[in-house]
C-alpha cells in the first residue's frame, strides 16, 4: 500500500535528501556547547539551533517546513532595555505578512517602550497595532500590482521576558505553554498561557456574534470547520486585509476569498489577548510552537518531553515526536515521512516553528542582563 502511495507523491512533489545541507555537520562540529551556544544545521526541510544562551536562561528552536513556500517566521531577540523577546509568527494565504511581522514587531516594540514607563501590556499592544497598520500601509502601496497581497495574514505569537515578568500576546491560534514543577515530588505538569482565537472554540464564535449581531454568517460550518464568513479558522491576525477593509474584497482578488455580501465593520481583529505574570522558581520553561505543533502533540505530552531530555536539541525532538504522530495518523514511517519534499508534504502536516526557553532564575535575579546580546531567526530559504 505504501509503495504506490509514495511513488504518486514523488511524481508530484518529488523526494529530498535526508543527508545535513552542506556545511551544517561542519557548523554542528564546530560549535562549543560549554560556551551555551550548541549546533546549528539544516536537514532538508528542518533547520534547528539547538541550543543558545540569552539573558533569560537557555534557548532551543527549530522549523519544519510543509508548504511550497514557508508560511512559518520566527525571531528571538535578547538585549536590554526589553529583555528577551520571543516571536512565532505563522502565515496564511502566503508567507507575506508573516515576514512583514517577524520583520517589523519586535522594532516596533522597542519603539514602543523607549517611554520612561519600559515594557508594559500598552506597549505591546501599541507594537501590535503599529505592526497592523504598517502591513495595511504595504497591501495599500502594492494594491494596483500585487492585489494577491491583500488576503495574506498571520497568527501572533510573542512572549517578552523583562526582569522577572513573563508577557505573553497573542493572535490567531499559535500556542505558549509553561512547563513547571508541582509537588513535593517535582512533577512537571502544562499550564497553557493563552487563548486562541479559532473560529472552533465555542467561546470565539459567541464573541464574534456578540461583536457583529447583525450579521448572521460571521461564523459558518464549511466542509465540518467553523470558519469567519466561511473562509477563515481564525478570528484575530495581522493582515487579512480583504476581511478587515470591504475595498480590498473586490474582484481583483482571487475568487474563493470573495465574499458574497460587503461588511461595514472588520470582520478580524488586530488586538492581542495579553497575559502577565511573575515568573516563580518552580517555572521551568515555556514552549512558543505554531499550531502545526500542537494538531499532533498535548500540552502535557509537550512538557514531558522537554522535561524527560536535556536542553540541547528540545525544539528538534518536540518537532520529530510531531512527525512520528503525524506519520502514526497515515499509518506510515516516520522515515518515509521525512523523504516526502515540500508541498506534498503539507497534506500531512503544517509548517512547525517551535522555541522552548529555559528560564534561568539566577540570571533574572542578577537584574541587569548579563552576557552578550542573541539575535536569532530561522535560515530555511523561502
Amino acid at each position: 500500500m505504501l509503495g504506490p502511495l509514495l511513488r504518486l507523491l514523488s511524481a508530484c512533489g518529488g523526494v529530498w535528501p535526508t543527508s545535513p545541507a552542506p556545511g551544517a555537520a561542519g557548523a554542528a562540529a564546530s560549535a562549543s556547547s560549554s560556551s551555551g551556544d550548541d549546533s546549528e544545521g539544516r536537514d532538508g526541510l528542518l533547520w534547528w539551533r539547538d541550543l543558545a544562551r540569552c539573558h533569560a536562561g537557555d534557548v532551543s528552536v527549530a522549523v519544519a517546513q510543509a508548504n511550497q513556500v514557508l508560511e512559518d517566521q520566527c525571531r528571538l531577540d535578547s538585549a536590554p532595555p526589553l529583555g528577551t523577546v520571543v516571536g512565532v509568527f505563522d502565515g496564511h494565504g502566503g508567507p507575506d505578512a508573516a515576514r512583514f511581522a517577524c520583520d517589523h514587531l519586535v522594532p516596533n516594540l522597542r519603539e514602543a517602550s523607549s517611554g520612561p514607563r519600559g515594557v508594559t501590556a500598552d506597549a505591546i499592544r501599541e507594537a501590535f497595532l503599529a505592526t497592523e497598520e504598517g502591513f495595511l500601509a504595504l497591501v495599500s502601496s502594492l494594491w494596483e500590482a500585487q492585489p494577491d497581497i491583500a488576503t495574506a495574514g498571520t497568527c501572533c505569537l510573542v512572549g517578552v521576558v523583562h526582569n522577572r515578568t513573563l508577557f505573553v500576546a497573542n493572535l490567531g491560534d499559535s500556542r505558549a505553554v509553561l512547563g513547571k514543577k508541582v509537588g513535593r515530588a517535582g512533577q512537571i505538569t502544562a499550564e497553557q498561557l493563552c487563548s486562541e482565537h479559532n473560529a472552533n472554540q465555542e467561546a470565539v464564535r459567541q464573541e464574534l456574534k456578540a461583536q457583529h449581531p447583525d450579521d448572521a454568517q460571521i461564523v459558518a460550518l464549511k466542509h465540518g470547520v467553523w470558519r469567519v464568513r466561511g473562509l477563515i479558522q481564525v478570528s484575530r491576525s495581522i493582515g487579512d486585509v480583504y476581511l478587515k477593509h470591504a475595498k480590498y474584497n473586490t474582484e481583483r482578488i482571487k475568487p474563493k476569498f470573495r465574499l458574497s455580501e460587503s461588511f461595514s465593520k472588520p470582520l478580524l481583529s488586530a488586538d492581542p489577548a495579553i497575559i502577565s505574570r511573575n515568573l516563580e522558581p518552580n517555572d521551568c520553561f515555556i514552549i512558543f510552537a505554531s499550531d502545526g505543533l500542537w494538531e499532533h502533540l498535548s500540552n502535557q505530552e509537550a512538557v514531558e518531553i522537554v522535561h524527560n531530555h536535556q536542553h540541547a536539541g528540545s525544539a528538534r525532538r518536540l518537532i520529530k515526536a510531531a512527525l512520528q504522530e503525524a506519520a502514526r495518523k497515515r499509518e506510515m514511517r516516520y522515515s518515509d515521512l521525512t523523504k516526502i519534499d515540500k508541498k506534498v508534504r503539507r497534506h500531512f502536516h503544517d509548517d512547525i516553528t517551535v522555541i522552548v526557553l529555559f528560564i534561568n532564575h539566577d540570571l533574572l535575579l542578577k537584574g541587569a542582563p548579563q552576557g552578550q546580546p542573541l539575535s536569532i531567526r530561522c535560515a530555511l530559504d523561502y
